[in-house]
């Protein structure tokens, strides 16, 4: 049995829809489907989810969904009539989002969530009406229905284990399951939403549930890349690596995946062949548990933007005790968050990600750390981007941070910083947001397009 999910672009229009169709059928093995809600069909179009977002705003501000209502039900119409479904679908589709809009029982939150994840629950719909449409056994089925119960946390939501064993189930029906992506249920009977990207997570989510044999994630493009083909034309695609390195590589700032999207397909030592919907005999890239090192020690590069560094320097500050809880605390007790902690046996930097700071309480962190912990020096370093060389083959080649390291000499670009993390799979640099694109390609050139004598 496989799961197979298809992203937003893979469903913006009927003519998307029927490649999915194509897909679907063209195994047997395929037998559930989860859906996004409609994306973009080019690219200053707006995102259905987007569109209720704003929706759900505008109504609890001023009682009525209004032109983005029209807008997200001509969508649907739009996709509809170039199927040739019937008005049916959209008459369902337009009375579940009325009946959304005008249920003001819940708190602005939760009915943000039940109008949002509409998108995704209305395109099932829509995807399931199709699938019979064309003569083919099929059924939408509800993710309370089939059991997916979440943590209620807004936006964030987290699969409860006891879950798993109701989503088991669904292999005792028969024919296709349509499921939307996205958001499930808690124990009150509320939708919550996962994280963006959240389908990623549902059908990963399902393929742990059903004990799928493979997760297949179909989106738009042939292969993960080495590296952003922003930024290095034509990169070499990655045919195979593991799910540790693809959350680095998540992490750091690659699109494909959110960097939690695949845990639940990795516990349960699932395959993800990812796909492109547009190109499905493309051989794609294959995500596994262990994989063989045979394309040397770097698998993929990524970068992300919008870091700063908080330095601290104390003499001998290796010797006392405490001192690294005590920093923390103060960070804490602001509510931020860290990153990364490279440290020396006098100094320490604290990674954050800077649009947690506020300038008003950036000075007043700045000087608790020096009075409180009576350091030597403490500064802060804005605008830094993190760059990820990840490899499995790391692990046993001696001489990549040495490799690295001139690469990135040789082009000009200064260290701000390195980490390295202990099971020696991704090296860190932190460089200037303005050096992190001419980083990024001296990284590239040195392990993907130099050849070596």
């Amino acid at each position: 049995m496989k799961v197979v999910k298809f992203g937003g672009s893979s469903l913006a229009s009927g003519v998307q829809v029927e490649k999915v169709f194509n897909i679907v059928t063209a195994d047997p093995d395929r037998k559930v489907v989860v859906v996004s809600a409609p994306g973009k069909r080019y690219p200053d179009d707006i995102k259905v989810t987007d569109l209720l977002i704003a929706c759900a705003e505008q109504v609890l501000e001023t009682g009525d969904g209004g032109e983005y209502f029209d807008t997200v039900i001509q969508r649907y119409t739009s996709i509809a009539n170039e199927l040739g479904l019937s008005n049916e679908i959209i008459e369902i589709i337009s009375d579940d989002l009325l009946k959304l809009l005008a249920d003001r029982s819940k708190d602005s939150a939760h009915f943000i969530e039940s109008v949002k994840a509409s998108g995704e629950d209305n395109n099932a719909k829509l995807v399931a009406a199709y699938f019979k449409s064309r003569g083919l056994e099929a059924e939408y089925v509800n993710p309370k229905e089939a059991g997916l119960l979440v943590s209620d946390e807004p936006g964030s939501a987290q699969v409860l284990p006891e879950a798993y064993d109701s989503l088991y189930e669904l292999r005792k029906r028969s024919g296709i399951l349509v499921i939307p992506g996205f958001f499930g249920y808690t124990e009150k009977g509320d939708i919550v939403t996962f994280s963006r990207s959240g389908s990623d997570i549902t059908g990963s989510i399902l393929a742990n549930g059903v004990k799928a044999d493979v997760y297949e994630n179909f989106t738009d493009v042939n292969a993960v890349c080495s590296v952003n083909p922003g930024i290095v034309e034509n990169p070499k695609e990655i045919r195979e690596l593991t799910y540790r390195e693809m959350r680095e590589l998540s992490y750091a700032g690659f699109s494909v995946f959110h960097d939690e999207a695949l845990m639940p397909a990795f516990h349960a030592g699932i395959p993800v062949h990812v796909r492109n919907t547009n190109n499905p005999d493309a051989p794609g890239t294959r995500i596994v548990s262990e994989r063989k090192n045979t394309n040397g020690p770097v698998v993929g590069i990524a970068s992300d933007k919008g870091f700063c560094s908080i330095y601290v320097s104390k003499y001998l500050m290796n010797r006392e005790i405490g001192f690294g809880r005590k920093l923390l605390q103060i960070l804490e007790e602001y509510q931020l968050s860290y990153e990364h902690l490279p440290s020396g046996i006098d100094d320490i930097s604290i990674i954050l990600r800077q649009d947690q700071m506020s300038f008003l309480f950036e000075k007043e962190i700045l000087q608790r750390i020096k009075n409180e912990l009576e350091a030597d020096e403490v500064k802060i370093q804005h605008n830094l981007s993190l760059i990820m060389v990840v490899g499995e083959g790391m692990r046993c080649n001696v001489g990549t941070m040495s490799r690295a390291a001139k690469a990135l000499a040789t082009s000009g670009v200064n260290i701000e910083m390195i980490n390295q993390g202990s099971s020696e799979v991704s090296m860190m640099f932190g460089v200037k947001e303005a050096d992190e694109k001419r980083a990024v390609q001296s990284l590239y050139n040195e392990f993907f397009a130099r050849v070596i004598a």
